[in-house]
């Protein structure tokens, strides 16, 4: 049986200020007028929404099933069980998710969390990877510093990144290789303590701090490198060695979350999620780097993480959510 047209996805933006962290004021059922004006008046079949800690996520699913359309839901990050925090989410999380349609995660690490957190029948929940588009990070050998091996950090300067193991390999790695050098990017709380730790191992002239990177310029920070460096303590997915990947860097990363689903082991070395393990797999990335092809790893991501494919399975997931 044929399949029905699809109709436009529109974009209609709420007028709320974010009170942390992007989030919106929580207010249960504050944003229902609006949401159920938006639903009725564009006759909306399949509401989609994203992330657990989205407060408006959570109420646009309460919304559109009242209003009886299906609805689709999408978390992109770990959770854990036991903190203060965790578990009032996750009780909001089977309250608010207790008639989804459908639901899907970005990892099948994220779909074991989320099932357990949500209490979710497992057969409701699809793993659809994120996409990138390849063609936005084609790699390009001109712009790495001839004589120098350049590592590449991009992240916001949080804890659960991993920046205090960061700042603990740097003044190590770079004492045994002096022909090592650092490009960081991002910005958070955790960035004075690292650009401390730099500052007080004399290691200024060979790590460069970029601050907060515009989407739009991470591909020319990314291009000056020859390894990427990922140290986060938690990770459903992480596009960011994904994207690296794309633009031709050999990527280590710690073992964490969904990570090793995320690229081959040819392309991704993993890292036990300590300074003594980072060190160790960026001693094995050095071995390794000669070997890489950094246009063959392109190539690779732009078939493994197509838009096209994303798309298509995202679509099989609202028909069945229709369908529910």
């Amino acid at each position: 049986m044929d399949r029905p047209k699809l109709s436009i996805l529109m974009v209609i933006y709420l007028p709320r200020r974010p009170f942390v962290l992007e989030n919106t004021l929580p207010t249960f059922f504050g944003l229902y007028p609006a949401l159920h004006r938006i639903l009725a008046t564009e006759r909306v079949g399949v509401l989609h929404a994203h992330q657990a800690f989205s407060t408006m996520a959570h109420e646009a699913v309460m919304a559109a099933r009242c209003a009886g359309c299906a609805t689709v839901f999408t978390d992109h990050s770990l959770f854990g069980f036991a903190d203060l925090g965790s578990i009032a989410l996750n009780k909001a999380m089977k309250h608010s998710l207790a008639d989804v349609s459908a639901a899907i995660c970005v990892s099948h690490t994220s779909k074991e969390n989320t099932v357990l957190r949500a209490c979710l029948p497992p057969s409701l929940v699809s793993v659809i990877p994120n996409a990138v588009d390849a063609a936005l990070y084609t790699p390009d050998l001109g712009q790495r510093q001839p004589g120098r091996i350049t590592v590449v950090a991009l992240s916001r300067m949080v804890y659960r990144k991993g920046i205090d193991l960061l700042a603990g390999i740097l003044p190590r790695f770079l004492a045994r290789h002096p022909k090592v050098d650092f490009i960081i990017g991002g910005d958070g709380p955790k960035l004075p303590g690292l650009r401390r730790a730099v500052s007080e191992a004399g290691l200024g002239p060979r790590v460069e701090f970029l601050g907060h990177v515009k989407p739009e310029a991470v591909r020319s920070v990314l291009v000056r490198g020859h390894l990427f460096l990922n140290c986060s303590l938690t990770e459903a997915f992480c596009m960011a060695i994904v994207e690296a990947a794309a633009a031709g860097l050999l990527v280590v990363s710690t073992r964490v979350g969904g990570v090793p689903e995320v690229l081959p082991s040819d392309i991704l070395l993993l890292a036990e999620p300590s300074c003594d393990g980072i060190l160790e797999a960026l001693e094995t990335a050095l071995v390794t780097l000669p070997t890489i092809d950094p246009w063959r790893q392109h190539q690779a991501v732009r078939e493994m993480y197509s838009w096209r494919s994303v798309t298509q399975r995202t679509e099989d997931v609202y028909y069945r959510a229709v369908q529910h």
